[in-house]
């Protein structure tokens, strides 16, 4: 004959299945979540940083200046626009932990 439970170790047993199934990967979830927007928007903001400090830097020199005036702006979206591709194309380039 099998020893008697107390009806509380299936509560309890409920509680932790609960717990393991739906608590944990929320809080893994939002632990991933987290790291991921706070490193997007930290590289956003060196990029941009990154973005304005090269237009300046090609606004001073003097070969640039005059009817060329332009081409700082045309060079720095060139610039942006490569990191944009880069970017797209690393997106779904890696392979995830499931596959």
């Amino acid at each position: 004959m099998a020893p008697k439970r107390p009806s509380g170790d299936l509560l309890d047993l409920l509680r932790r299945y609960l717990r393991e199934q739906t608590v944990d990967p929320l809080r893994a979830a939002g632990r991933f979540l987290l790291f991921g927007i706070s490193g997007a928007l930290l590289i956003g903001v060196g990029v941009v940083m990154l973005a304005v400090g090269g237009l300046r830097l090609l606004q001073g020199t003097e070969m640039l200046d005059g009817s060329w005036s332009w081409a700082p702006y045309l060079l720095v979206a060139a610039g942006l626009g490569c990191v944009v591709a880069l970017s797209v194309t690393r997106i779904g380039g890696g392979r995830g932990l499931d596959s």
